[in-house]
């Protein structure tokens, strides 16, 4: 940058994204603070990497975690800061200052992970002087500069480093079109079309039309408003134009303008660039190097896996279509079901042989009720107590709490977390957790850096002054997040690379998560969480028998689904040569769903151009961590089930708690998961226990 430039220097002083004494001042940055502070802070990391890598700098760990590690977390924390605004605050101007920056930014993690002299100080560092953290830490970084292309020369180098810079491009750009194209939708209908419509979601769509000043009601392809208009609206022509809209979001079968947010020649170029990466490493494919850092040791292992479990869904799956086709010609009328109609064909059929509906069950479920049931549930378990806490946020909806630990020396700070419940114009939709500031005993002052965490979620807000009211499926998303949060924020390690879910292999990460969701399902559990938004009552236990008696339901459709996705990406990433057009991509997709799909969407669908996950998200050749740590984590949890069954108490129980905290949560990333996972277990995993809980055993 240009120090002589006194605005500059300004800007630098008063910039909220170079104050690190504590928490993000996210109520303080604005997009033109961006440049400055990012520039200022590569120029730091730049020097501190230039420093590290002369030859008389001493190969020891503490003195390049001092130098350049404290440099380059500054520069992590600044930029995940402005990416996390990006995420849930979107605004014109802060778009452009992101764009901005991330070509620089991306070059210098680029450069930083190829430095073949930074990669020869790890190899120099002496084993023998490090602690278990360190050595997984350095095992990790020594594998890192090898796929970061640390041992390519010349153009190869030259290259590789260009299409990281444009891969992180491309990615963003394909996050920004996935966002406009469902900001961009809105349909303006008549009350009389929403029949069948929960009253909530009427009032919601109600009042978002007056906001613009519009009569009647503004539908939108956010999920708190589609999903509900897809499953409970009697109007089959609605769901038909939501349907087509949603399927058809950042691709060229869009309708009118929303043309122009096609993601297709992103995602061509984008496997395109993947696989010139792998083969400037020396892999077959993009989906070798993906697995390298995973727990599956190759691509044909995870098809075979995914295969298999799709061969052990497909008589439910059939059923389940079945028993649909049944219902909606005998009670529905509709003799030859269109893809729009299997949501509301699904949940017709579940009320019917339930006797309840998913709107009867989330008048029992107001936020802060079940926000304090699920704390009420890591506290017992993992021996902590979770306190509201005062920091800046980016919107007033966002909350702020810490966890502590009593301890003989007093009440000591586990972790701090931020919780954005609630879906608006400017956040990217889904739910996520994503990391503040890691745990780690820091070289340059000593004292030890407790995590935070970002919880993120895009439930349905409260209208006429009522709490905000959640779906069952709301609240396992909530559990699932937050056993994310808890695996990065009670980790007792203090090596930062390797603390919480840093260094955890990615097929492993999402164990924690889905193991949080099973107690979404405890009677014991839900009691305590569930107050009727009027009445205060809490659920019926005959309701909940009804839910827990419709937990299966559709089960085997369920798995196929992630199958399909799964396998999509595997094969996608592991072809000899990537499809180069979106109807090569378009042909893959569809064999994919001839071998498991029991349901075939119309021919103008376009799910593949909003897949964030595996074109922005990190997922990519990864998709499949959901069903492999699926049987992980249910593995995990039938610990709990078994202590239950032998105390003939709840499955909150806090030795096994214990245990499981120990082994798995406080570990993170300091040794292979499958060691964790044997560490609580005393064993490798079965399937057997996701085949029973899924009711397919």
């Amino acid at each position: 940058m240009n120090a002589a430039a006194p605005t500059d220097t300004r800007l630098i002083a008063d910039n909220p994204l170079l104050d690190f004494h504590d928490l993000p001042l996210f109520d303080a940055i604005r997009p033109e603070h961006v440049g400055p502070a990012i520039d200022s802070l590569l120029s730091t990391a730049v020097d501190a990497l230039e420093t590290v890598t002369q030859a008389d700098f001493p190969a020891r760990w503490q003195d390049l975690a001092r130098t350049l590690d404290t440099a380059t977390d500054r520069l992590g924390r600044a930029w995940g800061a402005v990416s996390h605004l990006n995420s849930v605050a979107d605004t014109p101007e802060l778009r452009a200052a992101y764009n901005e920056a991330l070509p620089k930014v991306t070059e210098f993690w680029t450069r930083l992970g190829a430095d073949e002299r930074l990669y020869a100080k790890y190899k120099a560092l002496e084993p023998a002087e490090l602690n278990p953290e360190q050595l997984q830490a350095r095992k990790n970084a020594l594998r890192g500069f090898v796929l970061g292309g640390a041992e390519l020369q010349g153009a190869a180098r030259e290259r590789f480093a260009a299409i990281q810079e444009r891969q992180a491009e491309l990615a963003q750009k394909f996050s920004e079109n996935a966002l406009d194209a469902t900001d961009a939708f809105a349909l303006h209908v008549a009350v009389d079309e929403l029949d069948g419509v929960p009253d909530d979601v009427k009032e919601a769509t109600a009042a978002a039309a007056a906001a613009e000043g519009k009569p009647g009601h503004k539908l939108t392809l956010k999920m708190p408003c589609y999903l509900p208009v897809m499953q409970f609206a009697h109007s089959s022509s609605l769901r038909e134009q939501l349907y087509r809209a949603y399927v058809t979001r950042a691709s060229d079968q869009a309708s009118g303008d929303a043309v122009k947010y096609d993601n297709t020649a992103i995602m061509t170029e984008l496997l395109s660039l993947r696989d010139e990466e792998a083969r400037l490493l020396g892999f077959r494919h993009y989906a070798d190097v993906s697995l390298v850092a995973k727990m599956a040791e190759s691509p044909e292992q995870v098809i075979a896996f995914l295969r298999d479990l799709a061969t052990k869904a497909r008589p439910f799956a059939e059923q389940d279509v079945a028993d649909m086709r049944a219902f909606a010609a005998e009670h529905l009328n509709l003799k030859a079901p269109q893809p729009w109609d299997w949501p509301y064909i699904g949940e017709k059929l579940k009320e019917a042989r339930y006797a309840f509906s998913e709107q009867e069950v989330k008048t029992y479920f107001t936020a802060p009720k079940v926000l304090a049931g699920l704390f009420q549930i890591v506290e017992t378990l993992f021996e902590v107590a979770i306190r509201r806490d005062q920091a800046p946020t980016w919107h007033p909806s966002v909350e702020f709490y810490r966890i502590e630990r009593s301890t003989p020396a007093g009440v000591q700070l586990v972790g701090q977390f931020y919780l954005d419940p609630s879906a608006r114009t400017g956040k990217r939709g889904g739910a996520w957790m994503d990391d503040v500031r890691a745990r780690w005993l820091r070289p340059d002052t000593g004292q030890l850096q407790t995590p935070v965490a970002h919880m993120v979620c895009n439930f349905a807000e409260g209208v006429n002054g009522k709490p905000p009211l959640l779906t069952h499926d709301d609240v396992i998303t909530l559990f699932h997040e937050f056993g994310h949060g808890l695996h990065h924020m009670l980790t007792q390690v203090n090596e930062r690379d390797v603390s919480g879910i840093s260094g955890v292999e990615w097929d492993a990460v999402e164990l924690p998560s889905q193991f949080m969701e099973n107690f979404c399902w405890e009677w014991d559990v839900l009691k305590h969480m569930t107050a009727h938004v009027d009445t205060g009552e809490p659920l019926p236990r005959a309701l909940y028998d009804k839910m827990l008696a419709a937990k299966n339901f559709q089960s085997g459709l369920q798995t196929l689904r992630q199958v399909e996705f799964a396998l999509f990406d595997m094969l996608l990433h592991s072809q000899p040569q990537p499809p180069s057009t979106g109807d090569a991509i378009l042909t893959l997709l569809q064999n994919v769903r001839s071998e498991v799909a029991v349901l075939q969407p119309p021919a103008y669908s376009r799910t593949a151009n909003t897949f964030s996950h595996i074109f922005a998200g990190g997922y990519s050749a990864g998709y499949y961590s959901y069903k492999w740590a699926e049987v992980l984590s249910a593995d995990a949890y039938a610990a709990f089930e078994e202590a239950a069954s032998a105390s003939g108490r709840s499955t909150l129980d806090v030795d096994t708690g214990r245990r499981y905290r120990q082994a798995i949560l406080e570990a993170g990333g300091s040794r292979p998961a499958m060691a964790s996972f044997k560490a609580f277990r005393g064993r490798e995993p079965s399937i057997d226990a996701l085949l029973r809980h899924q009711g397919m055993a």
